[in-house]
């Protein structure tokens, strides 16, 4: 790897599991743990069976401060951060003004009126705290906090199992937070993620990250708990048809296109990119996301043309080999004047050969996360 690459505060407990390492949003992340994991089936599996931890700690982390941090925010973020309250936490995108494109889809967790704490993806902190700070009135502080928060999920039936035996709270609502305490410091403990599963997500120090990354470990072996890395993580992600941003989500895939509509205030005054996107969602999408599911032995994978016929109708944008269903699923997004609709069947030109596959709607899987 290069040394340019920033690395989470658990680099050294990955590279001790024996981790197959690589760029990720430019940090150097676990993919897999191979022999000590049990490569990505195993550690798939573990999720959707028993319980897998995560480190995601190249998620960014930015504070929002001041007097009217809150309505700052819900003036320039596409949801209704009005729609929650304090210990909630909130999906949300933060889009380009004049296209309505998505710079980034975050979490926002709602402290109070004057304080919000986001999280974004990692390739895209810099520019969603940029912009964010060029708007942001006199009394509001938006802080980058990136490198000073672990984050760890812990995803599967037996994660509540696991947090409890630790003395970390874990009988709240989906999408809400405590804030506990745990060996000393605050933890913040949000019942979400990103797998489809009973999940949570973990932002301790950094300086705490390798502790409980230890501890639950330690405390989850005979709960069948495994370390996971983000080739599972992907992997879950596709079978719940989650967008990921950069391939599902970008500046030139629109919520509206995205199919996440329901992330929208469509009836807040203001939001960035709000004309464009009214304006896209009356007159209709040029192009709209679907899933797919392999007929045959082929795998959709991203920027492979999907053709109805001789005519391109549209693009992979997420591809993978389900490990639930032993078949390969993506996600295309599919030229609406086509005319294709749940339940038709394409083809994906996998570099000459076509591979048919079904048209669906996500998730692949039944999703547990409520």
């Amino acid at each position: 790897m290069t040394t340019d690459l920033l690395r989470s505060p658990l680099h050294d407990r990955h590279v001790a599991l024996g981790a197959k390492l690589a760029d990720f949003g430019g940090w150097e992340m676990p993919i897999e743990y191979g022999a000590s994991g049990g490569g990505v089936l195993r550690e798939h599996a573990a999720v959707r069976e028993a319980v897998g931890v995560f480190d995601v700690s190249h998620l960014g982390k930015a504070r929002v401060r001041g007097a009217g941090a809150r309505d700052f925010l819900n003036s320039a973020l596409s949801n209704d951060l009005r729609r929650i309250g304090p210990g909630q936490a909130q999906y949300t995108m933060c889009c380009d003004e004049a296209t309505g494109g998505v710079v980034d889809d975050l979490i926002a967790y709602l402290f109070a009126d004057d304080h919000v704490f986001l999280v974004p993806n990692a390739a895209n902190t810099a520019e969603v705290v940029r912009r964010l700070t060029g708007a942001a009135p006199d009394t509001v502080t938006v802080t980058d906090e990136h490198r000073d928060f672990g984050v760890l999920a812990v995803q599967g039936p037996r994660s509540a199992e696991l947090l409890a035996r630790l003395g970390v709270p874990a009988d709240h609502d989906y999408m809400s937070y405590t804030i506990s305490r745990w060996n000393g410091d605050e933890l913040v403990v949000c019942r979400t993620g990103y797998t489809g599963e009973h999940g949570y997500e973990l932002l301790p120090p950094a300086r705490q990250a390798a502790a409980l990354w230890d501890a639950l470990l330690d405390a989850g072996a005979d709960l069948g708990v495994r370390p996971c890395g983000l080739g599972a993580r992907d992997t879950l992600r596709t079978e719940m048809g989650y967008p990921l941003h950069g391939q599902d989500l970008s500046l030139q895939i629109t919520p509206v296109q995205a199919r996440s509509g329901w992330a929208v205030g469509w009836k807040k005054d203001a939001f960035w990119g709000r004309d464009a996107l009214l304006a896209e969602k009356e007159a209709g999408p040029a192009r709209v996301l679907w899933g797919i599911e392999a007929l045959g032995r082929g795998i959709p994978r991203a920027h492979l043309p999907v053709l109805a016929g001789d005519a391109t109708i549209g693009e992979v944008t997420s591809g993978t080999f389900s490990p639930t269903l032993k078949k390969g699923i993506g996600l295309a997004l599919l030229s609406t004047s086509a005319g294709v609709g749940e339940g038709d069947e394409v083809v994906v030109d996998v570099r000459g050969r076509p591979a048919p596959v079904r048209v669906v709607k996500p998730p692949f899987v039944p999703s547990h996360v409520r």
